[in-house]
């Protein structure tokens, strides 16, 4: 279970008149149960990305705790927290050039699994293990393929919390298709763990348990999908949404 109290997070902004603390987030307090996928959606510059990266240990708050299985991370890096069961899938994955597929799903995985084993995780995110198990990690894979293989990685660690930040980003509609695909299959297989994605598509908010949106670094609404869904389908846009619940 992962609990966040109280977390804020500012930034210093260079003005006219000198730098000035600009604040991100303000007083984020929310509990992820087990076997639960959420998804949490708002407007652009909401706060959405930078909440995933302070729980992945990407970032610092400025204020507020981070309990994990009841154990405070709020110190622990981001290398600590993966070790501690939390993954983290980039927005735009990282490309590694003369890596290769293979040996970045065994780091992954902690230990040195098959080929056989290793193609089955690219098998599970819709890809032929055989055309890409053995080729590098760089500028020759698509914007899809990074995408999944990096769900490949995350599937192969098979950590308690494993958080995506916004994996419809920049890939093909056919992609994207298949990106649904995959997390509907790990919503199904939840066992004791949870998943968390950043995301203003409604196909992936369809899937989630629970709905948290965030709008000026704040909560705005935060329940279940049957709850929260209907208030955002057939807004104009996640800023209308947004207004529309904190109105409420």
């Amino acid at each position: 279970m992962l609990e966040l109290q109280n977390i804020s997070f500012d930034v210093a902004e260079e003005t006219a008149l000198g730098s000035e603390q600009k604040e991100i987030l303000n007083d984020i307090s929310l509990t992820i149960e087990d076997n639960t996928f959420v998804v949490i959606t708002g407007p652009n510059g909401g706060g959405k990305s930078t909440l995933a990266k302070i729980i992945a240990g990407i970032e610092k708050p400025t204020a507020g705790r981070i309990l994990f299985d009841g154990k405070d991370i709020t110190s622990l890096n981001v290398t600590d927290r993966a070790k501690a069961g939390i993954s983290f899938a980039f927005q735009q994955p990282v490309r590694f050039k003369g890596i290769q597929v293979l040996d970045l799903i065994r780091l992954a995985a902690g230990r040195r699994l098959s080929t056989a084993d290793a193609c089955q995780y690219l098998a599970e995110v819709g890809l032929c293990a055989k055309d890409y198990i053995n080729r590098e990690v760089n500028a020759s894979l698509s914007g899809g393929e990074l995408k999944r293989i990096e769900i490949a990685t995350v599937l192969a660690r098979s950590t308690r919390l494993s958080v995506f930040d916004e994996p419809e980003a920049g890939i093909d509609l056919w992609s994207f298709q298949n990106l649904i695909s995959v997390f509907e299959k790990m919503r199904a297989r939840i066992h004791d763990s949870s998943i968390m994605i950043i995301s203003h598509q409604e196909r992936i908010l369809e899937i989630a348990d629970k709905i948290i949106v965030l709008n000026d670094g704040r909560i705005a609404a935060n329940g279940t999908k049957e709850e929260i869904l209907p208030t955002l389908i057939g807004t104009a846009s996640a800023v209308e949404a947004c207004k529309v619940l904190t109105d409420k």
